[in-house]
């Protein structure tokens, strides 16, 4: 595939992209962890509240399209078993970034599906 790294949106890019989404929202947003500003992976933590919350991590399909894995399963979690996912994620990969979205009605959606 000649031109697919140079077909990616830059991380930074991307993140930013997500907090003005975020603003018109009405979603708080935080850049947790800055990574690498042109290639790193991105983590998102959605908190719901009291229902828990989920983190979802960037991949990528076959063709190079970009979609999320529910990095902490199906079902809400804990935050506390969030951040242990996270924390051991940052570990392998110093150059990750994470954005947190407060969310308790689920109405962000992040561009690419989700499995």
């Amino acid at each position: 595939m000649v031109g697919f790294e140079s077909d990616r949106l830059k991380a930074e890019v991307w993140i930013s992209s997500q907090i003005r989404l975020c603003g018109r929202l009405l979603l708080p947003v935080y850049v947790v962890r800055k990574g690498d500003p042109d290639a790193g992976t991105i983590l998102i933590k959605r908190v719901f509240g009291m229902s828990g919350c989920e983190v979802l991590a960037q991949a990528r399909q076959a063709d190079g399209s970009l979609s999320w894995v529910r990095a902490t399963g199906p079902a809400p979690v804990l935050e506390s078993d969030a951040e242990i996912y996270i924390k051991r994620q940052a570990g392998f990969d110093p150059d990750i970034w994470v954005i947190e979205i407060e969310d308790p009605n689920g109405i962000y959606e992040p561009d690419g599906n989700i499995f």
